[in-house]
């Protein structure tokens, strides 16, 4: 299972037991403690909470001052922590001892455990009744509703958004928990999440004006969705006007929802759930704990290897070496990815590229020592070299030779033509490397002198544009001291 939700990543492996105890909460500016111990391991469980809606049949939350200021939503206003240790023991969720909710900050959080616990370890059980899985949602909010969800989500689908109506009927049922303030069965995991995001539907105009096109339309995309949900909402009627039009809130639970519910692998747009409390777990290019679904639905939280004390527990929430995708979504820069995406979007995605190895996992710059991926070598010879060569006898049977060879295996042969063309090849991917640097020190000259306090995201759109600097100067280190563009390029 893959995990989408917030976290910054924590650079440390281990930390120390002193820095635990002493760690105060500076958002709250007071001096209490922000880490947060488990229960007794697996105590008998709890009811579930029960749903907002009472009978299933409920009408649109009446507006008062006192519901709709339950959960402040401004980006600045603190997570409520403290609540959320005692509610998961009334919902019956069951943690291993030693489990422990950590911060830093006071507003990223995370999971450390402060004992040695083995591989395969279950470390939280969460009820089926706890859980938000998006089918059962659905199920909910239609039973709640006059049509008025129903008509939201077929015009989700007219309008393009099908991939996300997973997606939006949890989005709809946060907002429905959110209109029922402290009467909600959630609210004190809702007044938990985080209030502040770095990720694209946070940004504002100008930052996206200093995003490379990669991340920039990953970004898009994002938007996108935020854009569709904000226009569908109109035709629910389960969530008031007041909500459907405070721009804050809807931020809130789009991102509540895109950065916390985990999805199948392979199916998306397929069923998504939110996991309250095993929503909690940061990302690590290298992992500790997956999270698994029984039949029922209930949901188990586990270690895929041993983790000493003291030590963070991390998940994967997406591909270690598209951190452009992590940026986007989630907020957060990976500096511990081994390797970034070539940047190359010119190249058509077309059956035969794919089948070279075109995707953002695979045609990859390494980090530390600037290497270029196989997959790479082969796009750039097969779409760019082999594909822009003038029609000749002696040239014609190159593409389709090279193509067949990888399709069979036929090692040697592609070996003998990335040979005869290795300058070529080479000589293309410098002409990008050095054209996308040029780019990055554009986009880096248009931040100068932008007022932080307006463009809160703008040094960590920086930060990342510099880690994809640092990987291509590698790279073009590599291919200078290999000999490569010292002529002019044709």
């Amino acid at each position: 299972l893959m995990a989408r939700r917030h976290g910054s990543f924590l650079s440390p492996n281990s930390i120390s037991q002193h820095r635990i105890n002493t760690i105060i909460m500076r958002v709250h500016h007071a001096a209490s403690s922000i880490i947060i111990a488990s229960a007794t391991a697996f105590a008998p469980p709890s009811s579930p909470p029960r749903s907002g809606y009472r009978n299933h049949h409920v009408a649109v939350p009446s507006i008062s001052s006192t519901s709709l200021c339950a959960i402040e939503t401004a980006e600045m206003a603190p997570r409520n922590m403290p609540p959320l240790d005692p509610w998961s023991q009334q919902s019956g969720i069951q943690k291993v001892d030693g489990l422990e909710l950590y911060s830093e900050d006071g507003l990223d959080w995370q999971y450390i455990t402060t004992q040695d616990i083995p591989q395969g370890t279950t470390l939280m059980y969460v009820p089926a009744g706890v859980c938000l899985s998006s089918s059962v949602v659905a199920r909910e909010l239609e039973a709640a509703s006059n049509g008025g969800v129903a008509a939201a989500v077929d015009q989700l689908n007219r309008i393009g958004g099908q991939n996300s109506v997973a997606d939006f009927y949890l989005f709809v049922k946060l907002l429905a928990e959110y209109e029922a303030g402290e009467n909600s069965a959630y609210h004190p995991w809702l007044d938990s999440l985080p209030r502040l995001y770095y990720n694209s539907v946070s940004m504002t105009d100008f930052c996206y004006e200093c995003l490379p096109p990669l991340v920039f339309s990953l970004s898009r995309l994002e938007k996108v969705k935020l854009d569709n949900f904000k226009q569908v909402l109109a035709k629910v009627d389960i969530v008031s006007d007041y909500t459907k039009n405070n721009l804050e809130v809807i931020k809130w639970a789009f991102n509540a929802v895109y950065t916390r519910a985990y999805a199948d692998k392979d199916g998306q747009g397929s069923d998504v759930t939110i996991t309250p409390l095993g929503d909690m777990f940061n990302h690590g290019t290298e992992t500790d704990v997956e999270v698994y679904f029984d039949e029922g639905g209930n949901a188990m939280v586990y270690t895929t290897r041993d983790v000493p004390a003291q030590s963070p527990l991390r998940i994967s929430y997406g591909c270690p070496t598209n951190p452009s995708f992590l940026f986007a979504r989630y907020g957060f820069l990976d500096e511990t990815s081994p390797a970034t995406f070539c940047k190359m979007m010119d190249i058509p995605k077309n059956e035969e590229n794919v089948n070279m190895g075109m995707d953002f996992s695979r045609m990859l710059f390494y980090h530390e020592t600037g290497d270029i991926s196989p997959e790479v070598m082969d796009v750039v010879l097969y779409a760019k070299v082999l594909n822009g060569l003038k029609s000749s006898p002696e040239t014609d049977g190159y593409k389709q030779a090279f193509y067949n060879a990888h399709v069979q295996g036929d090692e040697a042969t592609k070996a003998a033509i990335h040979e005869q063309f290795r300058y070529e090849t080479l000589t293309e991917i410098k002409k990008h490397v050095d054209t996308f640097l040029e780019s990055l020190d554009a986009l880096e000259a248009k931040s100068y002198g932008k007022d932080l306090n307006e463009h809160p995201r703008l040094p960590l759109i920086m930060r990342h544009n510099e880690f994809v600097k640092q990987t291509f100067l590698k790279v073009q280190g590599n291919l200078a001291a290999a000999g490569i563009g010292q002529m002019e390029y044709a």
